[in-house]
């Protein structure tokens, strides 16, 4: 355990010292350590070292540690069923994977119930992957709007796992279609600050294209299950 410590110790602040000058548009980066079957101990180890945002992908983990965290936003990343955002809403700062209309409206209606506002990311299938859900690229501004519409959700901004591929032209070309999106729902007034864009195997591309928030998990803590 003391070898893993300071192993995440360590590319903890190797990874915000890579993003400490921001992204291509001079945006500051929010690094966010995606923690599945990451034990509490060792989120907390991360924490220390610098990580500000912590992030679950299953309701039931998410469950289990949240309160074994210390000092830093605890999000929610995973797909997200509608019958569990009773678990979550109130409870998590931000939903990063608001994939349809429906869950936009199950969200909506337990923030009601619980007389809170809920910050949420819309999630853009960006790469058209049918393994992958998420709202099209054509559709994505409308989506914007009907979901801002909601009562008591916050729509901070939009979220996209681009595809596994060696081919560093084509994520280069999504993620500046997926910056480009953004842009323009911000010049229609949309007020979005966040677009969570790269994993461990991409983060460093889509920084250099326009992401301003990355979700790492294998690139802090190792490889897992």
């Amino acid at each position: 355990m003391m070898n893993e410590s300071i192993k995440i110790e360590e590319n903890v602040k190797k990874v915000l010292s890579e993003i400490a000058a921001g992204n291509d548009r001079g945006e500051k980066i929010t690094l966010v350590a995606a923690t599945k079957t990451v034990p509490a101990e060792l989120i907390n180890v991360a924490v220390k070292a610098g990580v500000e945002v912590v992030a679950e992908n299953r309701v039931q983990e998410f469950r289990e540690k949240t309160d074994l965290i210390v000092g830093a936003r605890q999000d929610f990343i995973g797909h997200l069923q509608t019958n569990k955002v009773k678990y979550l809403v109130g409870r998590v700062d931000t939903i990063h994977s608001i994939d349809s209309l429906r869950l936009a409206e199950a969200v909506s209606a337990e923030a009601e119930k619980r007389n809170v506002s809920q910050k949420i990311l819309i999630e853009i299938n960006i790469g058209g992957e049918l393994s992958k859900s998420g709202f099209t690229p054509d559709n994505a501004e409308e989506a914007f709007f009907a979901i801002s519409a909601l009562p008591r959700l916050n729509v901070c901004g939009l979220m996209a796992m681009l595809p596994k591929t060696e081919d560093e032209n084509l994520k280069e070309k999504l993620c500046l279609q997926m910056r480009g999106i953004y842009d323009k729902i911000n010049l229609g007034g949309g007020g979005l600050s966040v677009l969570s864009m790269g994993m461990s195997a991409d983060y460093k591309t889509a920084i250099r294209c326009g992401s301003n928030e990355i979700r790492l998990g294998s690139a802090l803590f190792g490889k897992r299950v």
